[in-house]
């Protein structure tokens, strides 16, 4: 993916989207040692970065497959993004959601004027039902993270990011299904010399470090995190970008997200959900590794259920 390409899909796009704020704080800067900025897409359009992919995605459809309708299967902040994207391109939404989604979600695919349709929580049952509705209405299935469209959505955080603040060392984005990640290190290699990119991943779904050490996508058993966003695997558009352009990927501990999600609502006054603390964490327990560093880190979304809140 080129320079060139990328520039083409954030101008597509920017109609679509926030450009989003880069904060920083002096109490957080001193507290770690480094110059960290944070790029808020907690403030973009339904509140995650995950607009910035599924607008592009929609957008790179020919308007007979638009006339046709997209499908999507997602927890929760694609769902919302494919839901409001499609709602201002005037394109139907099926919405495939676990029946145990957070309502806060569903309430806003339902605002977004998605169609929902429940299944069991199993991404099994979320790609059966996904399927059924592709072939039924011919719909053109949108991947939350692992189609090539959405990566490349995701990189104009970062390019942004980089615009704002050419100087940084390193930038870091939660890793879930892979998508953000992917996109952030395309962008990276495309508008920074020495800038590196590094992941910040829950040692409860901690199958993005193992797949970095085997070279192949590993799975997870079991997804006891509080980072719901990141209780995902990555897959065959966006391993092979992440293998090639991501430094490495730093794992954390619950108790360590939930410390670095209250430190940013307390410090900075934002909200962020618990996926988007864990670069965050990342950095705070390896402050030796950043000291002294430009520091950019991806607030990747703050929808957030406030009536249950891990702090």
């Amino acid at each position: 993916m080129d320079k060139t390409t990328l520039i083409e899909v954030h101008d597509r796009i920017k109609p679509f989207i926030h450009k989003t704020p880069v904060l920083s704080s002096s109490l957080i800067n001193k507290m770690v040692g480094a110059d960290i900025v944070f790029k808020c897409e907690n403030f973009q359009k339904m509140g995650a970065f995950k607009m910035r992919g599924a607008a592009n995605a929609i957008l790179s459809l020919s308007e007979e497959e638009r006339n046709r309708g997209v499908v999507t299967h997602s927890s929760g902040n694609f769902a919302q993004a494919v839901s409001l994207a499609a709602q201002k391109l005037d394109v139907k939404a099926y919405i495939v959601m676990p029946e145990n989604a957070p309502q806060v979600k569903k309430n806003g695919v339902k605002t977004y004027k998605g169609e929902i349709i429940e299944c069991e929580s199993t991404p099994q049952a979320r790609e059966a039902t996904a399927n059924k509705i592709k072939e039924e209405k011919g719909a053109s299935f949108l991947h939350p993270s692992n189609q090539d469209e959405v990566i490349y959505g995701n990189s104009t955080a970062a390019i942004e990011l980089l615009e704002e603040c050419p100087e940084l060392d390193v930038i870091l984005t939660p890793v879930g299904g892979g998508g953000l990640i992917a996109g952030t290190a395309l962008a990276v290699h495309n508008f920074s010399k020495k800038c590196k990119v590094i992941g910040g991943e829950p040692m409860e779904a901690d199958d993005a470090y193992r797949s970095l050490i085997s070279g192949k996508i590993e799975t997870n058993d079991s997804f006891h995190t509080v980072a719901d966003g990141l209780r995902t695997h990555l897959g065959d558009r966006n391993f092979p970008i992440i293998k090639k352009y991501v430094e490495k990927i730093i794992r954390v501990e619950e108790d360590e997200i939930i410390k670095a999600m209250q430190i940013i609502w307390e410090r900075m006054k934002i909200i962020i959900e618990p996926s988007c603390a864990v670069p965050f964490a990342a950095v705070l327990k390896n402050k030796e590794e950043f000291k002294n560093k430009n520091v950019g880190i991806i607030l990747s979304g703050g929808n957030v259920d406030v009536k249950n809140l891990p702090f």
